[in-house]
């Protein structure tokens, strides 16, 4: 008895060993899913979509949708955002303000007046700016663009509404959609479950009185880079006026040329460029960059400029290499340790982001309205450029390994590909602080000529082979 009781304890050790190590493994697997949208830079930002019921109607209710971009940086180009659910019973929509349905669906069933959707999962557009004043309501008609909410708070909202019927006529018995989906106008968002919520209060505009909604539910949605494309969209690239090494974006970055298929990229050099960039039937939101060593749309290139004895100077340079996209409302986010110490920034806005208490190492930056808040596409003006101004902390401050350069750059929302650190322009090897003043000097003076790119469609990049 003793020798079966030993050889069964000796057995159930590793079987203990390994149902713990699955336990780990599952733990860590549900701990990477449910972070995989968690952005370090902007860790509260999400779309969160306000479903407030306003009025009961015979077989339904009046609703008003909205939805809000709470997201610092990232924000919501053309075509716009599409919203789509799956009903919990056999509502249908019959009449929608505001935006529309993409399809109306089987809607036999129905004689007289028929729903404007009957889909068990519809999806919903924004009108487009333009329509008529009698399909509007506030927040809407903008052809499903938002802007990041750090932008402009104000246009980083939008709203529909809804005419739901067969339905709930009580806050008992309305059932809440599933399944919410949110593209814009791609994946990369993940939606939760529905969720009730304190009703919505609604103040009149002489502000003497208050309403409110007769019940209210939220949907979050966070965005993933990784669900939105499986490769990069941009790279950064490096230079300074100490050392005269251009660090240019990574080989293959974004994806590397096909030589297979000349269609893969656009020689600017061809010369049938226009036909090429412009084909007709080719779909706008369809990539079409330049033939470059990295692939990316997007290059921001850094340049350690010059110093000065309390100061310290960059230039920044964003790059389309896209020939047939244009970057409204762009911006650009950078996180650097001197940004606690900005003094001025030259022809961007700038706005500090702070999420953690105490730490003020990120900036962003965009374009000023009608001067350059316009990325056009590739071409001789497919690019816009500014200069920062930092005051030097004596406690922090070097050129040496690299601190110059930002630690992390994102365009639009999404995390750009720094080059490896051991490529960074390292300091001279010179014992003379002499020598290093007349190295600064020297190569502060052709600053303009480091940064000018071989290439005629860019005056203001760096010299590079794409």
């Amino acid at each position: 008895m003793e020798s079966v009781w030993l050889s069964t304890t000796r057995s159930a050790v590793p079987r203990r060993g390994f149902l713990a190590l699955l336990l780990l493994s599952l733990l860590l697997c549900t701990t990477f899913l449910s972070t995989e949208a968690y952005d370090a830079l902007d860790p509260t930002g999400n779309i969160t979509i306000k479903w407030d019921v306003i009025s009961w109607t015979p077989d339904g209710y009046m609703a008003v949708v909205t939805m809000y971009n709470f997201q610092q940086y990232r924000h919501i180009e053309a075509p716009g955002w599409i919203l789509g659910w799956t009903w919990a019973k056999k509502e249908v929509i019959w009449n929608v303000m505001g935006g529309q349905t993409t399809e109306q669906g089987d809607c036999s069933r129905f004689k007289g007046n028929i729903p404007h959707c009957c889909k068990k999962d519809p999806t919903v557009v924004d009108l487009l700016p333009g329509s008529p004043y009698n399909q509007q309501i506030a927040n809407c008609c903008t052809g499903g663009v938002l802007t990041s909410w750090a932008q402009d708070p104000e246009h980083a909202i939008s709203s529909f509404q809804l005419i739901v019927g067969s339905a709930g006529t009580t806050n008992k018995t309305v059932k809440l959609p599933r399944n919410f989906t949110l593209k814009a106008p791609g994946p990369g968002y993940t939606c939760g479950p529905a969720k009730i919520v304190k009703p919505t209060r609604f103040i009149t505009k002489d502000k003497r009185r208050s309403t409110q909604a007769l019940m209210t539910w939220n949907v979050t949605c966070t965005y993933s880079q990784f669900l939105a494309q499986k490769t990069p969209t941009c790279c950064v690239s490096l230079s300074s006026f100490y050392n005269s090494t251009i660090v240019n974006c990574p080989t293959c970055t974004c994806g590397c040329q096909n030589k297979t298929e000349p269609s893969s990229c656009v020689d600017p050099n061809s010369p049938h460029l226009a036909s090429v960039v412009s084909p007709p039937g080719k779909s706008i939101n369809t990539p079409l960059v330049r033939c470059t060593n990295h692939m990316c749309p997007i290059r921001v290139h850094w340049h350690v400029k010059l110093q000065y004895k309390e100061y310290w100077r960059i230039k920044i340079t964003i790059t389309n290499f896209n020939y047939v996209v244009n970057y409204s409302q762009w911006n650009l986010v950078v996180q650097h340790p001197n940004f606690d110490n900005v003094t001025q920034v030259f022809s961007f806005n700038y706005k500090p982001l702070t999420p953690y208490v105490g730490l003020n190492d990120t900036g962003m930056l965009w374009g000023v309205k009608f001067y350059n808040d316009l990325l056009t596409s590739a071409g001789p003006f497919g690019n816009v450029q500014s200069e920062l101004l930092f005051r030097k902390d004596k406690s922090t401050f070097t050129f040496d390994k690299g601190w110059a350069f930002p630690r992390r750059i994102y365009f639009n929302g999404d995390n750009c590909v720094m080059p490896p650190p051991d490529a960074y322009p390292w300091l001279p090897n010179a014992n003379s602080k002499l020598v290093f003043s007349l190295l600064s000097t020297v190569f502060g003076t052709l600053a303009c000529v480091v940064v000018v790119e071989d290439d005629e469609y860019s005056k203001v990049s760096v010299h590079e082979n794409g």
